[in-house]
């Protein structure tokens, strides 16, 4: 049985894409940046976007959608940042619960980062859960690394999935996958070695882990870059050099520690090949970075459908 959804800050579309992959049909994407739009239009023509600012999207059109899902913004929540949950302008997940009122979906999911499963932060969940349940949703927060579902580096990430009752009882989720993720120089070789550099077997043979967290590039910073000094120690740790991002693969005589590409890391993401950026390089690159892993979207979704089906199956044994 398909289902179907709205995305919200769909950004590039990892987490729509994921959810593609799993069975739902996205009936509406939005998403403020042009950049990203541009690049959610390229990649499927057939996607409603709906391009503009969140506190002024109604969703009550969409009213019997089964899944509302989306990556609302995280600095509110990050350690990078000053946490100031509520207090910061940027949540949106007040305005999430809003749309979850006007459109009455089945299931939500929503990420965010890690920091917002900081005690600090305590209370802040709570509240959303007890909002949820007065709306008839039981719900709960999980911590997912994207490397327990083949993305090549540990991208931890807080999962927040509800569920109308009918269907809460069926939800498991995801189970890590029994084979580990590919360690960078298995994932990337291919993408090194494309201009023949021969320096390519070494290097992947350094790159012998999985990626540090792939950091989105700021808005507030210049240009693109793989994080702070902490994350590009960590990068350099495996043979990359974490000060830019290069517009093409080393050539064949290249000395030295690779920058990726902006496709490099899109498949560090778990983005398929196949999938285009729009935009100069600072803009591909912070899209790229600032993107939920398609293959966790995949997962979840794919436990959220199987819960759907689940709680539908009596409905339809009595029909």
């Amino acid at each position: 049985m398909g289902f179907t959804s709205i995305e919200i800050c769909a950004g590039a579309g990892g987490q729509a894409l994921g959810l593609e992959q799993a069975g739902f049909d996205h009936v509406d994407l939005v998403e403020l940046d042009p950049a990203a739009c541009q690049t959610l239009r390229i990649n499927r023509v057939n996607w409603h976007i709906t391009e503009g600012d969140l506190l002024q999207y109604s969703a009550k059109r969409w009213e019997g959608v089964e899944l509302l899902a989306g990556g609302v913004p995280c600095p509110p929540f990050s350690k990078a940042g000053k946490q100031l949950g509520s207090g910061d302008e940027r949540d949106l997940f007040p305005k999430a619960i809003r749309l979850v009122s006007e459109c009455k979906p089945q299931a939500v999911m929503l990420e965010n980062v890690r920091g917002l499963l900081d005690s600090v932060f305590d209370e802040y969940r709570a509240k959303i859960i007890s909002d949820l349940k007065k709306l008839g949703y039981i719900a709960e927060w999980r911590l997912l690394n994207a490397s327990d579902f083949g993305v090549p580096q540990l991208r931890p990430r807080v999962v927040f999935v509800a569920l109308r009752k009918n269907a809460a009882a069926y939800f498991n989720w995801p189970s890590a996958l029994s084979s580990p993720a590919p360690t960078v120089g298995e994932a990337l070789y291919d993408l090194m070695v494309a201009n023949g550099w021969r320096g390519a077997k070494q290097w992947q043979e350094r790159a012998c882990d999985i990626a540090p967290t792939l950091v989105g590039g700021s808005k507030k910073h210049g240009g693109p870059d793989l994080g702070p000094t902490r994350a590009k120690k960590a990068w350099a740790s495996i043979g990359v050099d974490g000060m830019g991002i290069a517009d093409v693969a080393p050539e064949k005589d290249f000395v030295g520690m690779p920058r990726l590409t902006v496709r490099m890391a899109a498949r560090i993401q778990g983005f398929p090949d196949h999938w285009k950026f729009s935009g100069k390089k600072t803009a591909a690159y912070r899209q790229v970075g600032n993107a939920f892993p398609p293959p966790v979207a995949c997962a979840v979704g794919s436990q959220i459908q199987a819960a759907l089906n689940a709680a539908a199956e009596p409905k339809l044994k009595r029909a």
